[in-house]
């Protein structure tokens, strides 16, 4: 259940192409071309043959809007045996919102209630997950039991407090652009991806710019969330959790 949640969070903290499931949408095009060109190796669902399941893989968890998987789409892998493949670039796109598309599937099918009971997950070891909380995790850098944690056990349904562990709520993303004249722009992210950036400005004006004509600095508050996804083991998630509850 553990590493269903996490790839539940995984795809709700990356942006995501998923909800281009209309009928003109890039998943439906991706599909296509996904079993035409991969579907042999991977499973024509991404689930996996004589090549790994990719709607559990950890690059495509951690990949926004293209930036991990069109690398390995164009160059491959040889050392692995898998061939480049020299598609255009909306073919790669269209194949990355389907591979999101199958993610967030994926998650939706392993829904577990929210009244599912506490001692089915208490199963860890609360001293050890203070020892992580304060060590290994750095939980600690940003989070204080006695402050902004404080309670949070009596705040949160057991289910839901493991939840927000891997899947907190989504921090306002913001970027810095400093175009080819040196001007700094910064703002909300409205959208990027590898072929162009925008955001909208403190005004409320929007900017958008070709992503290869300028140099782009990304704050995110939960970067830290989004990078621990891939590092958690087992044992660190039901221990986190086991000492957190004990914050009542």
């Amino acid at each position: 259940m553990i590493r269903s949640i996490v790839y539940f969070c995984a795809a709700s903290l990356i942006g995501s192409l998923a909800a281009s499931a209309q009928q003109h949408a890039p998943a439906p095009r991706g599909q296509k071309e996904f079993a035409q060109s991969c579907g042999f190796c991977h499973g024509e669902d991404a689930t996996g043959a004589r090549a790994p399941d990719l709607v559990r893989s950890p690059l495509v968890a951690k990949d926004s809007g293209g930036d991990l998987i069109g690398p390995v789409i164009r160059n491959g892998r040889p050392d692995n045996g898998m061939p480049a493949l020299p598609l255009p670039d909306n073919t790669i796109q269209d194949i990355v919102a389907f591979l999101h598309l199958r993610v967030k599937q994926a998650a939706n099918s392993s829904n577990v209630g929210g009244d599912y009971p506490l001692e089915r997950l208490l199963t860890g070891n609360a001293d050890a997950g203070r020892a992580y909380f304060n060590g290994a995790g750095k939980c600690a850098s940003c989070h204080s039991p006695t402050g902004d944690l404080a309670g949070i056990a009596k705040k949160y349904a057991p289910l839901y407090l493991e939840e927000r562990i891997l899947a907190p709520r989504r921090g306002i993303v913001t970027l810095t652009v400093t175009t080819p004249s040196g001007a700094q722009i910064s703002g909300k992210l409205e959208h990027m991806d590898e072929f162009s950036v925008s955001l909208r400005d403190t005004a409320g004006w929007y900017h958008s710019w070709p992503r290869d004509r300028v140099k782009v600095s990304v704050h995110d508050p939960l970067q830290a969330h989004r990078d621990m996804l891939t590092k958690y083991t087992d044992a660190d998630i039901h221990n986190l959790f086991a000492y957190l509850e004990t914050l009542k």
